[in-house]
């Protein structure tokens, strides 16, 4: 069987590299992955190149003769930077991905796989569904930068699902978690930062940004890469945009009570209000997915949590 081409563009981050070492290990394809900052891992099933995204020749270098591109490349951080440095995550990535759309138009890639978010969701009661995005809305203020910029480049995934014979799949997916996330506490999200703070406490207690009050949708990143492979083997349209969330959300401070209990350490909670935080919630109605991808998660947040503290406990403690 002739094996397809598939870039993962970002194979050294988070997503990326749980996408990347999921699809070398299959006989389908042929994976290659790019890397800018991050250094490579090892993996002999993987073909990485180095290219700065943000350049024209550097995109269509990596592009050309592929078949399948899955663009997981992104400047991204935690609460901190979204709310001191809104900019942050805006020019770059509206840079980078627009390079890339058009690169796979030129070179007649047959499917584009891009990773979006929900920050342009309203905080809402009940998990929101697709169309229930109001373009005429005001996004939440601490998102309206990397809110926008994601809607920019969905329409441009419409844009040339329209005038090329490229087909697109655009996932607004919920809080990711998982091995390999970022678990520094500078640029970690609320998951990777409690773990670490978990798993590294000496003086018996747990310090949470913020009063915990704030709720959000977790979904394992293996439940997301199942995503992707159901995407590129089922999606029938030309352009197809889809949610992928567990469906319910978890306050912060019921998340950490969580991770301390799953992880059997003897922990007290303390709570920093002027630290950054972004009070919202939102969980994500996933059932476009289930109806035309036959995809439901299948992770719950209690074995997704014990899987992440081994994974942590052997490949960060343990090193």
């Amino acid at each position: 069987m002739l094996k397809k081409k598939v870039l993962i563009c970002g194979a050294t981050g988070f997503i990326g590299r749980n996408i990347a070492e999921a699809f070398a290990a299959t006989e389908e394809y042929e994976v290659h992955g790019t890397y800018f900052e991050s250094e490579p891992f090892r993996n002999n099933g993987i073909v990485f190149v180095k290219a700065d995204l943000r350049k024209p020749e550097d995109v269509d270098r990596v592009v050309r003769g592929k078949d399948i591109i899955i663009q997981v490349a992104a400047t991204t951080s935690g609460a901190k930077d979204i709310v001191t440095k809104p900019y942050y995550h805006v020019t770059d990535n509206a840079v980078m991905n627009s390079l890339i759309l058009r690169s796979a138009y030129e070179h007649k890639v047959s499917h584009v796989v891009f990773f979006s978010c929900s920050v342009m969701y309203q905080p809402s009661e009940k998990p929101v569904r697709e169309e229930d995005f109001d373009a005429n809305a005001e996004l939440y203020k601490s998102y309206f930068g990397v809110g926008w910029t994601k809607v920019y480049i969905e329409k441009m995934c419409e844009f040339y699902s329209r005038i090329g014979n490229t087909k697109h799949t655009v996932i607004r997916h919920s809080n990711i978690y998982g091995p390999y996330d970022k678990f520094d506490l500078e640029k970690s999200h609320v998951f990777g930062a409690t773990v670490t703070k978990v798993m590294t406490s000496n003086d018996g207690k747990v310090v949470v940004w913020g009063s915990g009050e704030e709720e959000r949708d977790l979904l394992h990143v293996s439940d997301l890469v199942r995503f992707v492979e159901l995407a590129l083997h089922k999606q029938e349209g030309a352009f197809a945009l889809f949610n992928a969330g567990s469906g319910s959300s978890i306050s912060v401070r019921d998340l950490v009570q969580k991770i301390i209990s799953i992880s059997g350490r003897d922990l007290r909670i303390e709570y920093d209000v002027s630290r950054p935080t972004i009070k919202t919630k939102l969980a994500l109605d996933a059932g476009v997915a289930e109806k035309e991808l036959g995809w439901v998660p299948s992770v719950s947040l209690d074995d997704g949590i014990k899987n992440v503290l081994v994974w942590y406990s052997e490949n960060i403690l343990g090193k």
